[in-house]
């Protein structure tokens, strides 16, 4: 999949752990005002419950995060992807199922995601495809999320996510087809083009970098091929440059440069999984049952109000939590088992492209006006997705009950969760070795990739 250039950490600022952490005090003391029990019990029984549910997530989910990082690392490292803008061009089926299916094997990083379907959008991707298609797919359907929906929610919420993902793909491109118009959407991509520098991918370790800056470069055959690093200079090897995804997967460069690239996506998104799970924790151990039921207990499933306006205010939490793909899920699950109607859950986590730093990068990539509309379609679609999704399995009797979602249960048995985390965690030291290894050579002469830290 295409790398991206980052215009800034992707790691959360100061000023967003701050809101969070803010968040997280507003949440200890709506416990605190409205418990009935004295306050040293409710302490001791609330950080007992938050602190077994953040684990117990973890644990449950551990060895799906490890096998979908690993599946993104190999895409990213594997499969060149230099033409990906030009199946993307235009507005038709093939163009949208091109964004829909690069996305789905791509990056689950939100802020990876909206800075690659830029770059696809500046070389000529149509904004339906590239930030329609591309951009929701890559956070909302990839690998990791499916597995920790289908091992958190159930199996009926992973067929309702990739359903739902899209039709809001669908409405994403018909909005950008007969309601956003045309000048307004070159004017963004003039933006773009303005806003980046000239980028060109590395060939060994797939880092974009930026050709006019980078002291290493390399010409074979008329072809100039540019470089992060003096080390990915000296392991270049023309002969490889164009190697199958066969030969990438059985050869030990192949798996190095898998591992750095699954080492990039845990440096990009652990932070925003593990505020995940801790607001998780904070949500099930704080808030009183009786909070819950004085929002949700005068609704009905098939109440349309109800699902409406708890829809909405699924977006809306979505948005003012900041977390992002992966992260949204343990969160929604516990929304899920406290009365958040299933399909306004789904809108909670379709709404992860819309939360405060991201809009504010569609305005410095797009400028005001194309970031307002983009950012309002989005939560438009979320919400219409959520509900519409939600009676459609209200309608086939497909809504799970909340008591089979995974929020409890700590307690590590000899059973098939304990087998697959041992697998995971020998597979991630593995790529963890691999990744910090900055030559190998092998039997075959193979040189490895420098390490991408």
């Amino acid at each position: 999949m295409p790398s991206v250039v980052y215009d800034g950490s992707t790691l959360m600022d100061r000023w967003e752990y701050a809101l969070l952490t803010g968040i997280a005090l507003t949440v200890v003391g709506v416990g605190v005002l409205t418990t009935n029990q004295p306050l040293g019990r409710f302490f001791v029984e609330s950080v007992t419950t938050a602190a077994t549910t953040t684990v117990t997530m973890a644990w449950i989910t551990w060895w799906a995060l490890v096998v979908g990082f690993a599946i993104a690392g190999g895409v990213e490292a594997w499969v060149n992807s230099d033409d990906i803008a030009d199946l993307m061009e235009g507005n038709g089926a093939k163009a949208i199922g091109a964004g829909t299916f690069f996305g789905f094997v791509s990056s689950s990083c939100s802020y990876s995601a909206i800075a690659t379907s830029k770059n696809l959008f500046k070389k000529g991707a149509s904004a339906a495809a590239a930030l329609g298609a591309f951009m929701f797919a890559s956070t909302n359907l990839v690998i990791e999320i499916g597995a920790v929906i289908w091992i958190l929610l159930g199996w009926q919420f992973l067929l309702a996510d990739f359903v739902g993902g899209l039709l809001l793909i669908g409405l994403m491109a018909v909005a950008f087809v007969f309601v956003v118009p045309d000048e307004i959407v070159e004017e963004a991509r003039q933006n773009a083009l303005e806003d980046g520098e000239p980028t060109a991918r590395d060939p060994v370790c797939g880092m974009e970098v930026n050709p006019e800056e980078t002291d290493y470069s390399v010409n074979h055959d008329g072809t100039t091929y540019y470089f992060c690093s003096e080390s990915c200079k000296e392991s270049f090897d023309p002969e490889e440059a164009n190697t199958t995804v066969r030969e990438q997967a059985t050869s030990l460069s192949g798996w190095k440069a898998l591992a750095d690239k699954q080492w990039k996506e845990w440096g990009m998104l652990w932070d925003e999984i593990a505020i995940g799970f801790v607001f998780a924790g904070l949500i099930a151990g704080f808030i009183p049952q009786s909070v819950w039921t004085s929002l949700f207990s005068n609704g009905s499933s098939g109440a349309p109000v109800f699902v409406v306006w708890t829809a909405i205010l699924g977006a809306l939490v979505g948005i003012a939590t900041f977390v992002c793909s992966v992260g949204n899920v343990p969160f929604g699950t516990v929304l899920w088992t406290k009365g958040l109607p299933f399909g306004s859950v789904l809108s909670y986590i379709y709404a992860d492209l819309i939360v405060p730093p991201i809009m504010d990068a569609y305005r410095e990539y797009y400028g005001t006006t194309f970031a307002a509309l983009l950012s309002v379609m989005i939560f438009v679609a979320s919400v219409v997705v959520g509900v519409a999704v939600h009676f459609l399995f209200y309608g086939l009797g497909l809504i799970p009950d909340p008591s089979t979602a995974q929020v409890a249960e700590l307690q590590i048995e000899m059973n098939y969760k304990l087998v697959l985390n041992v697998l995971a965690t020998a597979f991630f030291l593995v790529l963890f070795w691999l990744h910090r290894t900055e030559s190998i050579g092998s039997a075959g002469g193979d040189e490895m990739a420098h390490s991408a830290d």
